[in-house]
Parts: C-alpha cells; sequence; structure tokens
C-alpha cells in the first residue's frame, strides 16, 4: 500500500510520467526515414547528458527494475512498455520519470525517456518541446490500466487477471523524448511510426 501511495504521489507532483546500434535522434536514421530535425547545441548538451545517464539501460530491463523502476502499462502502440520510477521528482534530464521500452522476442530496448505533469509546464523544460497526454487511469500491478474519472471508480483487483489495484491519478502532461530510437514524426511527439503494434 505505501509503494502503490508513492507511485501515485510521484505522478501527481512529478514537476510541480535500445540496444547498442540503436541510433538517437540526433544521429541519421535508417535508410528510407526523415532526417531528424536539427537541434541547437545547447540542446545537443542536454541530450548527451541524458544518453549518458541512461545507456546503462539500454538493453537491460532487469538494471532499470533494480534501479526502481516499475511496470505502469502493457505494450502501448506506437509507444512500447512504460516502467516509472516513483521516487524521481521534477524534472532531471539525466532522471526520467519513466522508461518507455520495445520488446523483441526475449530482449528488450529502451526507445523513449517520458516525463510527467499534472498541467503543462510554465516554460518548457527541453528547447522546442512538445506534450502529449494521458487519460485518468487506474493502474494495476501487472501493467494494466483501466481509464477512470476518479479513484473510487478503480476495482480492487482486474477485471481479467485478477491483480492488485496499484494506484490511480489524474489526467497528466506528457513529454516523450525519443532519444534511443529514431522518430520520423519528431523527437517529441508522443508515438513512433516505427514502434510496432505489437511487441
Amino acid at each position: 500500500m505505501r509503494a502503490a501511495l508513492a507511485v501515485a504521489l510521484a505522478l501527481t507532483v512529478l514537476g510541480a510520467s535500445a540496444c547498442a546500434q540503436s541510433k538517437p535522434d540526433t544521429q541519421t536514421p535508417p535508410p528510407g526515414h526523415s532526417e531528424p530535425a536539427p537541434v541547437s547545441p545547447a540542446l545537443a548538451a542536454q541530450l548527451d547528458q541524458a544518453r549518458a545517464a541512461t545507456a546503462k539501460y539500454a538493453v537491460d530491463l532487469a538494471g532499470a527494475q533494480a534501479a526502481g523502476y516499475k511496470i505502469i502499462t502493457k505494450m502501448m502502440p506506437g509507444m512500447g512498455y512504460h516502467y516509472l520510477n516513483p521516487d524521481v521528482q521534477g524534472f532531471d534530464i539525466t532522471k526520467p520519470a519513466i522508461l518507455v521500452y520495445q520488446r523483441h522476442g526475449d530482449s528488450w530496448e529502451l526507445g523513449a525517456l517520458e516525463w510527467v505533469w499534472p498541467e503543462t509546464p510554465a516554460s518548457p523544460p527541453l528547447e522546442g518541446a512538445t506534450y502529449g497526454s494521458f487519460d485518468a487511469a487506474c493502474h494495476f500491478a501487472d501493467g494494466t490500466f483501466v481509464a477512470a474519472a476518479a479513484e473510487k471508480d478503480c476495482a480492487a483487483l482486474t477485471p481479467e487477471t485478477g491483480v492488485a489495484f496499484g494506484f490511480w491519478h489524474p489526467k497528466l502532461v506528457t513529454l516523450h523524448v525519443w532519444l534511443w530510437e529514431h522518430n520520423p514524426a519528431g523527437l517529441y511527439s508522443p508515438t513512433n511510426p516505427l514502434v510496432p503494434r505489437e511487441g
């Protein structure tokens, strides 16, 4: 129960949610895909910091889990599996609140980093940042989530698998940074057309 409350608290107060061959968004994309937008030296330096800080998790989901990242969604089309660290507070480019992974058979590859807020930040934390959103939802321990306007609407167990309820959060503002996988839709796009619908 304390862990669930910590996760819920982290989600509501944040900011006030690849393999070695994978190419970050600032590098040349594969043939047939669009060139990434140029970035300023200041943004490039921030992305380098994020890359250095998260490289240890690029193909090591177990390492991320050992560091405190817990599953909060199963495969989301165009995104991946989301893992949240409830101990991460505020915006720190070297400590993303959420790691977004894709699964390829038995291997896992980091695709995007993500931060969440209860409302849009007064000023963008990264140059040119654009945002997505995540509707209010009940989250369960296996990564299942169900849309719900209020926590009182959350069941004690998932209807399908009987897994225990973890936490609820209100509607959130999200910031994805596709650092470990090229995204032709843009560095900050919530979804990536190169990510399969299943994984």
